[in-house]
């Protein structure tokens, strides 16, 4: 059976906000979010349908406090609460906030090549 912990997986994202390390086990990524800033990520969606997220996610918050807001609604998460994200969101976390998620890989992929060159472009501006 497919596993993994944090300790293993392999360290993809690695800025000032946040540190992800990420997993692929059998179609699901399993993600490990360190957030070490307060941060609102919509930014970072930008170019994917309605500037939000399309990926579904379903998670647990460690630590701190996570909020994902909808065209409609906004939801907030803080140790403890296992939560399901659908398609079209955009996260805001504060500092210390860690998160487990686990989403469709081939999903996930799509999403993150969009947010991977929102952050590079981020980056670059030094924004």
């Amino acid at each position: 059976m497919p596993r993994t912990c944090k300790d293993e997986a392999p360290l993809l994202v690695d800025s000032p906000v946040i540190k992800g390390r990420y997993v692929d086990l059998d179609g699901f990524t399993v993600g490990f979010e360190t957030f070490e800033a307060d941060a609102d990520g919509a930014p970072v969606f930008r170019g994917l349908p309605d500037d939000r997220c399309q990926c579904q996610h379903w998670g647990l918050v460690l630590s701190g406090r996570f909020v994902l807001r909808y065209a409609d609604r906004e939801e907030t998460y803080v140790a403890g609460d296992a939560y399901y994200a659908p398609p079209g969101h955009t996260p805001e976390v504060t500092a210390g906030t860690q998160v487990v998620e686990f989403s469709p890989s081939a999903e996930m992929r799509a999403t993150m090549a969009v947010v991977s060159a929102n952050m590079q472009a981020q980056s670059e501006s030094g924004e």
